[in-house]
Order: structure tokens, then C-alpha cells, then sequence
């Protein structure tokens, strides 16, 4: 939520782009749903594109923003989805010219207030803006024991303030518009041991971690994960509850003010 743009991803991007998990379908209909059509939609930290492509079914174009060049750069291509090196609060997009503006698992890091303002700013009448993120994967077992062992207590003192919006599943991210209720959603994948290490090697936490203790914390969990796993490509289900804040941009709490500090 600081004004400069603090770049936690840069570093790993191809690995953003090849272990993170996708969104639902779903959640990109549900979130087309909302828009007074299907002419355009604004896609705010994009990452690697993986919510940009997905509401490239849904609208006629997409433009997908991130400030992180490298993360553009891995972005996955699609014909409808027109990327761009940009933070959230500086699309380049015409006044009311968008039906959506979408951040994934990324509104967190922005600037609020100029990114509320900035959404105002290009959404057309009735228009909507909608804020995704997840939370704690879910898995099973001794597994899901040792990964939230190693979220909480050794990377609990590496992550970034902005993590504990997520962890909360955005209930205390400022959002000046009366919410649209949602259905509840989530995400699941069936994942091997080399799937879930890779998504863990993407937690904004883990590089200050490994400079601060080395790598003896990580490889012993590894070393642990691997023994309860059992056959390293055996498959298991995980999953993680999407949160979706979603109002539209004409129709303001009462009193809201843009960006209460947290």
C-alpha cells in the first residue's frame, strides 16, 4: 500500500508464471457478470497473465497491466489481451472507457488511493471494479501440517506487512464501495511434490528468509515434505477460498474514504 512500487517478483518471474495456480472459470464469468458489457476490462497487476486470460473469454479485449516488466515479459499470450509495463493507478486507458477493472492477488501492494481514483477514472457508467486474492493453500494431512509450519512459524517474520491482507482475506483492505455479494469460490489443483515446491518457491517471503537463515530451514522442510508425501508424482488435492470485493464505482459507501492506512 505504498506509494513506491515494491517489486517482490521480478526476481522469480518465470517461476510466477509456471507454478502459480490458475483461476477458476468461473470467477472470470461471474466477474463479466457484473460489467454493463463486454467491450473491455482492465486487469491491475496481472503477473503472468492468469486472470487476464481468462476474462480474454469473457470481453472483446483485455489490457493487462503490472509494473514489473519482468513479470510482463513471461506473461502468457493471447490474442485479446494487450499487455503493458504500467502500475495500477497509471493504465493509460481512455475516461470511461473500460466496463472492469480486475487486481488479482495484487491490490494489496498498490497505492489505493490513486488506484481507486484511477479505476473511477476509465470505468464507464454502472461499471465495476472487483479485487480477488486467496489465501492459505489447504492440503491434507501431515503435508498441509508441515506447509502451514513453515508459513507461519519460519517464514512468519520474512513476509511483507501487505501479506497479512491476504491472510485476511481482504477484510480489513480499504473498499469505498457498497459490495456486490459473491458466491463463495476457490481454487484447487491436484498437484505432485515438484508443483508444490515450486509454488512455495514463489512466496515473497522466501528469498529475505533464505538471506536472513540460509537454506537449512527450506531443505529440511523439503526433506520433510518429501517423506510424508510418499511417491514424489503422486497427486494431491490442493486448494485455497477466493475472496472477491466487488462494487461499482458509482455507488460509494456512505462516508467511505478511499484508503484508511493500515
Amino acid at each position: 500500500m505504498n506509494p513506491s512500487f515494491k517489486d517482490h517478483f521480478s526476481a522469480g518471474a518465470a517461476d510466477y508464471a509456471r507454478w502459480r495456480p490458475g483461476y477458476p472459470r468461473r470467477l472470470a464469468s461471474l466477474l463479466a457478470g457484473l460489467a454493463p458489457s463486454r467491450q473491455l476490462a482492465l486487469d491491475c497487476g496481472c503477473g503472468a497473465g492468469q486472470l487476464s486470460t481468462l476474462l480474454a473469454q469473457e470481453f472483446r479485449q483485455v489490457v493487462a497491466t503490472d509494473a514489473s516488466q519482468a513479470q510482463i515479459a513471461h506473461a502468457q499470450a493471447h490474442p485479446r489481451v494487450l499487455y503493458r509495463t504500467a502500475r495500477a493507478e497509471h493504465s493509460g486507458l481512455a475516461d470511461a472507457s473500460a466496463d472492469l477493472v480486475t487486481a488479482a492477488q495484487a491490490a494489496h501492494w498498490f497505492d489505493l488511493d490513486a488506484f481507486y481514483a484511477e479505476a473511477r477514472r476509465v470505468l464507464r457508467p454502472r461499471g465495476c471494479v472487483a479485487l480477488v486474492s486467496y489465501g492459505l493453500p489447504r492440503l491434507d494431512g501431515v503435508p498441509g501440517q508441515l506447509l502451514l509450519d513453515l508459513h507461519d512459524r519460519v517464514l512468519g517474520p520474512y513476509w511483507p506487512a501487505e501479506r497479512r491482507l491476504v491472510v485476511g482475506a481482504y477484510r480489513d483492505l480499504p473498499f469505498p464501495f457498497d459490495p456486490l455479494p459473491q458466491p463463495a469460490l476457490d481454487m484447487r489443483v491436484d498437484w505432485s511434490l515438484p508443483d508444490l515446491l515450486g509454488y512455495v518457491g514463489t512466496w515473497s517471503a522466501l528469498r529475505p528468509a533464505q538471506a536472513a537463515l540460509g537454506q537449512a530451514p527450506i531443505e529440511a522442510f523439503a526433506r520433510a515434505m518429501r517423506d510424508a508425501w510418499g511417491e514424489a508424482n503422486a497427486r494431491r488435492a490442493v486448494g485455497w477460498p477466493l475472496t472477491v470485493l466487488a462494487g461499482r464505482v458509482d455507488s460509494p459507501r456512505p462516508g467511505a474514504r478511499y484508503a484508511e492506512r493500515t
